[in-house]
This record gives C-alpha cells, structure tokens and sequence, in this order.
C-alpha cells in the first residue's frame, strides 16, 4: 500500500487537496491510523503523515506538536470510528427474520453479532491500529489513562444492557462479554483465524449462549 493509498484508505476516499478544522483534523488522525496499521509505530511519524494525507509539510505538527499529542488524536479518532461499528443501539435490523421477541436475548445478541461481524469483516486495519496503540499505552502512562477512560464508553453501555436483561452482576458480564469479543478481534485480525472470520450467524449463536449461561447462572 502506497502513502496515497493509506491516506485514502483512511478516510474512505482521496484526500482532498486542502482541509481545515475539524475536517483536517480527522484526516490527520484516520491517517495516522491507517499508518499504524501499515507500518507500525515506529512507521507513525509527523512527517509520514503530512505526505501520506496529502498535506503540505509541518500541517501534522501544527495540529498535534507533540507525539503523545498525536497518538491522543489516533485514540480519540478510533473511539470514534469503532462507536460507528461497534455501538449496539445503533446496529440497523438485519436482513431476513426479525429475531424472536419473545426470547430476551435474541436482540441483543443478534445487535452484537451484527456490529461484530462489521469489525471483523470490514474494520480489520482498524483493529491492528488499536494493537499498536494499546501496546504503546503499556509504555505510556499518559496515553494508558486517555486510552482506558475511551474504553469505558464501550463497557458502560454493555453493563446497562446486562442490567436491563436482570443481569445480576452485570459489570463483571460485561467484562465476559468484551473479553469474548476481544478475543475473537484479536484472533481474526492477527492470530491464528485470519482467515476464517465467523459468520453473523456463528457469532449470534455464540453470544446467545454467554447471555443465556449469564442471565441463567
């Protein structure tokens, strides 16, 4: 993948000639996303990312001085991005049957199936991304704060979702949950099931039963 192409891959499109605001500050850090995933830490740098967005020397550096800054916008930026992926109330119905209503957890776990199977299937140099920056979060007390209060926002929701269900101890379920997600994020974008990424069906199966074995328990 060529710079151009990682700054297009970033943002989903080619980048424009110039950009300002918020607009610029986006493609800065899906860039430097994209970079992560391509190269590596060691591959992000200021430099790497005014060329490979397109965008004129120092544009970076203007923007994000420093490299904890940097690396702060990589993690706000990919907050973002995987809250478009990942949240469950904003997963759209899928296609076919409509889930049982009568079973408690076949929304929910048709909802996860659904955003985790988007992850899975078309987010993977997102996923990567976020394995660069976990890792240099263990090196950086400054970025393990900043990355871990990003990663509440995903927890709390499944904790009310737990709750809502009659979970009874539905902050260590959420834990369960994320764990199993994060398990097979890791194992389809890096591990040893690259290539055989489960199904949406293989996946509502598989949270049907963590919900029912927590909710049963």
């Amino acid at each position: 993948m060529t710079a151009d192409r990682t700054a297009a891959s970033a943002s989903g499109a080619s980048p424009p000639a110039s950009a300002s605001g918020a607009s610029r500050a986006e493609l800065i850090a899906d860039t430097a996303l994209a970079l992560l995933a391509e190269r590596g830490m060691r591959g992000l740098t200021h430099r790497a990312v005014d060329e490979a967005a397109g965008l004129p020397l120092g544009s970076t550096s203007n923007h994000a001085r420093t490299r904890a800054a940097l690396l702060k916008a990589a993690v706000r930026r990919l907050a973002q991005r995987e809250a478009e992926v990942l949240a469950p109330d904003e997963m759209p119905r899928p296609a076919g049957p409509a889930p049982d209503e009568t079973d408690p957890v076949a929304g929910p776990a048709d909802a996860l199936a659904l955003a985790l199977h988007r992850s899975l299937t078309t987010q993977r140099d997102l996923l990567i991304a976020r394995y660069e920056l976990a890792l240099e979060a263990t090196r950086r007390p400054e970025l393990r704060e900043f990355y871990d209060a990003t990663g509440r926002g995903f927890r709390e929701p499944l904790e009310a979702m737990m709750t809502a269900l009659g979970s009874t101890e539905p902050r260590r379920h959420a834990r369960s949950l994320v764990a199993w997600c994060e398990g097979l994020m890791f194992s389809c974008a890096a591990g040893a099931d690259h290539d055989a990424v489960p199904d949406r069906a293989a996946l509502r199966t598989g949270f049907q039963e963590l919900l029912r074995g927590m909710l049963d328990g």
